[in-house]
């Protein structure tokens, strides 16, 4: 299945100036499928070391980390190795299982006789264990889960026809029928199975949406493990249990996380470090509330105001009520309706590398996002339904001094230059 980070990591070989890569990604999104297919594709010589895999190779970092000390430790401990100067990758995978190798990376790239790329899901847990950051030697790239466009080519679609539908965005022209029907078809699929590249790829060889749900409790399981895992003291419950109440918080008519659904009384300073562990592993965004829908929309964020939701949106239909996903392909999903269809266009949002913001005002206002679009401060409201009015909308536009709207939702392209109307999957245009 094509991913658009290859494009990066070939462009990183070609201008990386002798600095390290570092891949980041919550687990199971494909870091490990990806790179080492790329390194296999463009390197002469390419050594593997996984730290998860083998916790032993710790010990190549344990002394000095010039990197001739290093290069004799990998070839005595690694089998197979392979070091030429000048033609060799070496991928270090799940580095945050050992501290030592990301400080090394400052000592790699100053050398520069191999291409180094690292890829780690836990990075922003381990912070405190690395004995010195190499600040100013590596590159980063943010990995995620297959986005909506990478899920219509696994399932057959041209890249040529996604052109054809960007057109259709681009000229604010009404997509014809049948592909739009086919469009909010497989944008459904989408909820449903997610972007996890083992789940898209069980769904596109065998369309069995049991087979589905079983990988995707699965991954749910391994996260539930990475949480007992990697969580310190009592920071494992507290993040698990606010882990589990994410959908609880989603079926709510306010979507504002509060502290009292994951424990009674509970306050931030109990619980806010456990959202930010979640969130530093990859499993879910935060989105910010404004004090006032203008930009700069991070100028007005309040950090104390906020609404969670999960990276994949799959995987959060798989953490609710048996039935969901059909419900969801049926066009039927009652009160989480509304919070499904948010959780894609946010998370469709976030991997187009915009931060998330929403907007309310004395809970009877409510824009579900801000977005900076055609330099303006654009609201964007999401709705299930063909046929849905928004009282918000019309709102905000004629009483708070915004001048630009865009409504989401299972209708065809309309609309005027002040409110358009663009159907669900046109968001990955956005």
């Amino acid at each position: 299945m094509k991913r658009k980070i290859e494009k990066d990591l070939i462009e990183w070989k070609e201008n990386h100036d002798k600095k390290c890569l570092l891949v980041k990604g919550a687990r199971q999104v494909g870091k490990t499928y990806i790179i080492d297919k790329f390194a296999r594709e463009n390197y002469k010589y390419y050594t593997y070391i996984n730290f998860d895999e083998n916790p032993a190779y710790k010990t190549i970092f344990d002394g000095d980390l010039d990197v001739e000390t290093l290069t004799k430790q990998i070839s005595l401990r690694v089998p197979g190795a392979q070091l030429e100067p000048q033609e060799t990758i070496l991928f270090l995978d799940e580095i945050q299982n050992c501290p030592r190798a990301r400080t090394a990376l400052k000592f790699l790239a100053i050398d520069g006789r191999f291409d180094v790329v690292a890829s780690g899901s836990m990075l922003g847990i381990h912070y405190k264990d690395v004995p010195s950051y190499p600040v100013g030697y590596v590159d980063y790239l943010d990995m995620y889960s297959m986005d909506f466009e990478e899920f219509l080519w696994a399932n057959g679609v041209k890249e040529s026809s996604v052109g054809d539908i960007r057109e259709y965005f681009e000229k604010r022209e009404p997509v014809p029928e049948a592909m739009h029907d086919k469009m909010m078809e497989l944008f459904r699929e989408y909820i449903v199975v997610g972007g996890m590249p083992r789940v898209v790829s069980e769904f596109v060889n065998t369309h069995n949406f049991a087979k589905v749900l079983n990988l995707q409790k699965g991954i749910l399981s391994d996260y539930t493990d990475d949480i007992a895992k990697y969580a310190e003291g009592a920071e494992k419950t507290k993040a698990r249990a606010c882990f589990l109440s994410i959908p609880k918080h989603l079926a709510k008519d306010y979507k504002k996380f509060r502290y009292s659904l994951v424990e009674p009384k509970a306050t931030y300073r109990k619980y806010g470090g456990s959202l930010m562990w979640l969130y530093d592993a990859g499993i879910i965004n935060f989105c910010y509330n404004l004090s006032e829908p203008a930009l700069p929309l991070e100028g007005n964020a309040r950090s104390d105001i906020f609404k969670v939701y999960m990276r994949d949106t799959g995987l959060l239909v798989a953490m609710l009520d048996e039935g969901s996903a059909e419900d969801i392909i049926d066009g039927n999903l009652g009160i989480y309706k509304g919070a499904i269809y948010e959780n894609i266009i946010a998370d469709i949002f976030a991997k187009k590398g915009k931060k998330l913001y929403y907007y309310e005002k004395d809970s009877k206002l409510e824009i579900d996002f801000f977005i900076r679009y055609q330099k303006m401060a654009t609201a964007v409201e999401v709705k299930s339904a063909e046929k849905a009015t928004s009282k918000s909308m019309t709102s905000i536009i004629q009483n708070h001094g915004v001048k630009h709207g865009i409504k989401l939702s299972a209708k065809n392209v309309s609309g005027n230059d002040t409110v358009e109307s663009l159907p669900l999957y046109m968001a990955m245009f956005l």
